[in-house]
């Protein structure tokens, strides 16, 4: 199988039907967050390697390192990852992706649905780096929750709002404009609603970091 092999540390419930994947970090990986992998694997039934893209959602790679997974109980590789136990390998390629943050500035970390993996990531960096943060998340099941309490807790602006809280989301992204390099992860249409709200809000959209997810 392409790629390294990398063992898996442990698999946690994070929110509905997302969980955290935490992989052993291997040698000579260095990815800071805003970047991605490819991982491969062969889940059982399944003839040839499954790849799919997943992007860090832990704010360092010391140890070990975090994919958050959205599981779609019909999908070929989520359901697998999700029930995994621990001391399995699975293989990675990368890290990619010119989107990265390097603890140098405070941060706006703008999510929709499985954004919010590399957006708290990143959030949690600035905090960790003495920036200040604020996150921004879309979605009608939200997932870290725990880690998002702990950011405000530590003094984080955090705002969590509905799928269908368009009017809110464009509120919130003019709140927070001018509060730091603002990043965004998300699907089309969200990251192209959260383009058009900056440059509404008075922000420059060519100067933030976005990612389309497809």
């Amino acid at each position: 199988m392409e790629g390294t092999p990398v063992t898996v540390d442990a698999v946690t419930d994070v929110g509905p039907d997302t969980v955290a994947l935490a992989l052993e970090t291997p040698e000579d990986f260095d990815a800071l967050p805003g970047q991605f992998v490819l991982l491969r694997a062969e889940p059982g039934g399944v003839d040839e390697a499954v790849a799919r893209h997943y992007t860090l959602s832990s704010p360092s790679v010391d140890e070990t390192f975090e994919l958050t997974v959205g599981v779609d109980p019909d999908g070929d590789l989520s359901p697998w990852l999700a029930d995994l136990e621990g001391g399995e390998t699975v293989h990675v390629e990368g890290p990619y992706g010119t989107i990265t943050y390097e603890g140098d500035s405070d941060v706006v970390a703008v999510a929709g649905g499985p954004g919010i993996g590399p957006a708290v990531a990143i959030a949690e960096a600035a905090h960790d780096a003495g920036h200040d943060a604020a996150v921004v998340y879309q979605d009608d099941a939200p997932a870290h929750r725990e880690r998002l309490d702990a950011l405000e807790a530590a003094g984080a602006a955090v705002t969590v709002l509905d799928a269908d809280a368009d009017e809110a989301l464009a509120d919130a992204i003019e709140t927070h404009v001018d509060d730091g390099e603002i990043y965004a992860f998300g699907f089309s249409d969200f990251v192209t609603f959260v383009a058009d709200a900056i440059e509404e809000a008075g922000g420059d959209a060519d100067a933030a970091h976005i990612e389309n997810f497809g």
